[in-house]
């Protein structure tokens, strides 16, 4: 079990090396910067050893700051206060916290009401409605124009594009998304 799972975490070696500058944390070595980072992306058994790993900041967050309403999903995570300095105190002790597991805190993560929507695994989620983030459906549309040109131009089979369509719908009917999907697709029929 532990081969395997070596060959697995081995996988995502230098996958996104580009995309993140290297962070030292306290007690680094000069070393420590070139060790190997994260999961291979993609990989169905990321999103486990994201749980087995943040399984005691979990419990941190749940014991030792109280928190009473708390979601996480791999690495998106939100807690509830109507304390504001509440909320900004967690903040400062989960920096401190992730840093023992050398993890750090997306730099636009502030306190804010939950009636300005709170941005939530590509949704902007508000106390009555989901609604998907811009970028997601533009990402979507310009992913579609690509899948029907594979389509078009046979590289592509249509069980693949609907298959990849179906994933993208089961993801986005999370949200209010009904009249986006509608127009999306009713205008980039096949």
């Amino acid at each position: 079990m532990l081969w395997l799972i070596d060959r697995i975490l081995e996988s995502g070696a230098g996958v996104l090396a580009g995309e993140y500058t290297p962070r030292a944390f306290y007690g680094d070595t000069l070393f420590d910067l070139d060790r190997p980072r994260g999961l291979p992306i993609g990989n169905l058994t990321s999103q486990f050893w994201a749980n087995v790993y943040l399984n005691p900041f979990d419990h941190f967050v749940k014991r030792e700051l109280g928190c009473l309403a708390y979601l996480r999903y791999v690495d998106d995570f939100i807690l509830f206060s109507d304390d504001k300095a509440e909320v900004q105190a967690w903040l400062a002790a989960i920096v401190t916290r992730l840093a023992r597991l050398r993890l750090t805190i997306h730099p636009g993560a502030h306190a804010r009401p939950v009636a300005e929507g709170l941005p939530f695994l590509g949704f902007t989620v508000f106390p009555t409605h989901r609604r998907l983030k811009r970028r997601k459906g533009v990402a979507f549309v310009r992913r579609y124009r690509q899948l029907r040109r594979a389509f078009h131009s046979r590289e592509l089979s249509l069980e693949q594009l609907t298959a990849s369509v179906r994933g993208w719908i089961n993801h986005v009917r999370y949200g209010d998304t009904w009249g986006l999907r509608r127009a999306l697709l009713a205008s980039h029929l096949i």
